[in-house]
């Protein structure tokens, strides 16, 4: 398929680094990118030397990530340079994942046609009941997601999939959807106000503030005492929870927010331990797991919180060992370039 040549979505960073980027589209150039994809399977499967051509994708894998660094800002993010992986019918590993990726093109196909928008969720029960021996569970419908974003180069709400967001925001914050009543995010209790998961109803917000900080917490308890006190009043802030590993929808508010008050730090109050430390890097470089669409949500958030000089003030007694999981979290992060970039570059790390 020579979908390569068709969509250009890519840019040069250097001599031997492109960053590979997902367009976003409306639903109109969604659905032509769909069946010109379409329509070059069917020109090489009915040639004269008929074949079932392979997908190319791009490949996902932390051996095809790099950290770009912001030259005149102190932005980093991921991105994924120009490195192929293919999806074949021919390959008996690999044809499930083939015939999905077909399988979840025509399921988008029908949401754009209808104008309508489902969340992940709704995809997963969608395919489950049309194709349950090719969808029984969820992970299915997440990989085949990017796989269908890296082979059509454009965002996953561009194909009518909404994130299903968990993000809270409270504090000095006015926001307003396109004709609606304007709310005070300090005036929502402790709960907050709910982050939406519709990225085009987050991009149209009217946004206000006279903080002077905004601060990310990992921990849903720890965001709701710090509503309940009402710190944004003692320390002018917007806080902002994501309730534990970030959704796509709640960085996106966040990033929404870094770009309309540019001079506003924004700090991550997390955990002292590996899944705190991801957290943090996941906001401020984007994730693999995100492929094509990992650099769009990237913040430059600073580490607030305890260091590893700080352990000495705390009682052995409430020490807990790390788990396995927070292991194998550590292993990968030392291993990944993310790390060895802010270790160099100490001004990233705030």
């Amino acid at each position: 398929m020579e979908t390569t040549g068709l969509f250009k979505s890519s840019m040069r960073f250097f001599s031997d680094q492109e960053l590979c980027y997902a367009d976003i589209l409306t639903p109109q150039e969604a659905l032509a990118r769909i069946q010109v994809a379409v329509l070059n399977f069917l020109r090489i499967l009915s040639s004269s030397t008929p074949a079932i051509s392979n997908l190319p994708l791009i490949d996902r894998s932390s051996n095809n990530s790099r950290v770009n660094q912001g030259i005149l800002t102190d932005e980093s993010w991921i991105f994924l340079s120009h490195s192929f992986s293919t999806r074949s019918l021919m390959r008996a590993n690999a044809a499930k994942a083939f015939v999905r990726v077909w399988k979840l093109m025509e399921m988008c196909s029908q949401i754009l046609l209808q104008e309508k928008r489902v969340t992940q969720r709704e995809l997963f029960y969608k395919l489950l009941c049309d194709s349950p021996a090719y969808f029984p569970t969820q992970l299915h419908v997440n990989r085949t997601i990017q796989d269908v974003v890296t082979l059509l180069r454009c965002s996953r709400f561009s194909l009518g999939v909404m994130a299903s967001s968990r993000g809270l925001v409270a504090g000095r914050l006015l926001l307003q959807e396109p004709e609606q009543e304007t709310v005070d995010c300090a005036a929502c209790g402790s709960s907050g106000y709910a982050i939406s998961g519709d990225l085009d109803l987050l991009q149209k917000l009217t946004l206000k503030t006279d903080a002077r900080y905004v601060i990310v917490i990992e921990k849903h308890a720890i965001f709701q005492r710090l509503v309940e006190d009402r710190v944004f009043n003692h320390i002018p802030s917007i806080l902002i929870t994501a309730k534990g590993y970030p959704d796509i929808a709640t960085r996106y508010f966040l990033h929404r927010i870094s770009k309309t008050f540019p001079h506003l730090p924004i700090f991550g109050l997390v955990d002292w331990n590996p899944a705190g430390l991801a957290i943090l890097c996941t906001f401020k470089y984007g994730s693999i797991g995100m492929g094509l669409e990992a650099y769009r949500y990237a913040c430059n958030v600073k580490w607030l919180g305890m260091r590893g000089d700080d352990v000495q003030l705390i009682p052995q007694e409430s020490l807990v060992s790390l788990k396995p999981r927070d292991l194998q979290i550590a292993k990968s992060l030392m291993s990944s370039e993310i790390l060895q970039v802010s270790y160099n570059n100490p001004h990233l790390n705030g």
